[in-house]
């Protein structure tokens, strides 16, 4: 029977609604949060007792615990990969635990997890290891993950990707935020772009981008920065992409405006449902939201600039 894998994340309690937004890129469901810091006041309120287990007492009330489910068929490399470089980029200090498969199974074994996947009307997403495939007229995006998440597989980058091929000039320029494997900056090269600078805080997903730049032959187009959101970042940019989660997305569009052009289009993805109002409020003084697009609890948005 096909074995489901558990991934326990220790983190401490003030971080566990930030960790849990980005827990939830993993997987909108199958999630558990074990927080004993309100304890007392919780069982009083629901119970209306003051009696609780002496184990339940002993509990590390500085630290949380969120527990996901993974089905048989998701990849604990990618998954663990995400949140270790999330986690790192927001501050959050975490102890991630993997149990219900050998370490050894989900290290070798997880490129099985990965097939060719039509998106949008142009774009085909190859795992790079994978032959057996016909593009049918569609521009193959080569894409080896290694340790930084970003295949096309998650519904966020799907959305992303759509958006990108309807708004995407031909000849323009792309800037991707968080950027990860480059899936994103690399799809709008192969879709006409004519430049992307893509940029991410973690080190290893900056060389994952560069390599799978090579692999799909842009590499002479595609330039990728080691830095938080945009501080290394200038110039202007005709679409600029942001596949992260919900906080970084808010601090991002306080700032991003310097990088648009009258005309750029502001995509935004990894907006879970739950979060999407308080993003279009933090959105509404300075943007005008001209799509949104959302599947199995998450949300894409396409913005425009007010008064540039």
């Amino acid at each position: 029977m096909p074995q489901w894998t558990e991934i326990k994340i220790e983190i401490h309690t003030a971080d566990v609604d930030k960790a849990s937004d980005i827990a939830n890129m993993v997987v909108p469901y199958g999630i558990y949060i074990e927080d004993y810091a309100a304890l007392e006041q919780e069982v009083q309120e629901i119970a209306h007792i003051n009696l609780i287990d002496e184990e339940l007492l002993q509990k590390d009330r500085t630290k949380a615990y969120i527990h996901i489910y993974l089905e048989p068929d998701v990849s604990p490399a990618e998954a663990v990969a995400f949140l270790s470089e999330r986690f790192t980029s927001e501050g959050i200090d975490h102890k991630i635990d993997t149990s219900g498969c050998a370490e050894e199974d989900w290290r070798n074994n997880w490129k099985k997890y990965f097939n060719p996947t039509p998106v949008g009307e142009k774009l085909l997403i190859r795992p790079s290891w994978r032959d057996d495939f016909d593009p049918e007229g569609r521009a193959v995006l080569n894409i080896d993950p290694g340790l930084a998440f970003g295949t096309g597989n998650h519904e966020t980058t799907r959305l992303c990707l759509e958006l990108i091929e309807k708004y995407i000039k031909v000849g323009g320029s792309v800037l991707d935020v968080g950027c990860g494997s480059g899936i994103l900056a690399i799809g709008a090269l192969l879709l006409g772009a004519e430049s992307a600078l893509g940029v991410d805080i973690d080190p290893i997903a900056v060389d994952t981008a560069k390599d799978n730049a090579k692999i799909n032959g842009v590499e002479d187009k595609f330039s990728v920065i080691c830095g938080d959101l945009t501080e290394k970042v200038s110039g202007k940019f005709d679409l600029i992409a942001a596949n992260i989660v919900a906080d970084a997305i808010i601090e991002l569009s306080g700032k991003v405006k310097q990088f648009m052009k009258e005309d750029t289009v502001y995509i935004m993805s990894g907006i879970i449902d739950l979060r999407r109002d308080q993003v279009v409020n933090s959105l509404e003084p300075d943007f005008d939201i001209i799509e949104e697009h959302g599947e199995n609890g998450w949300v894409c948005l396409a913005a425009k600039a007010k008064n540039i």
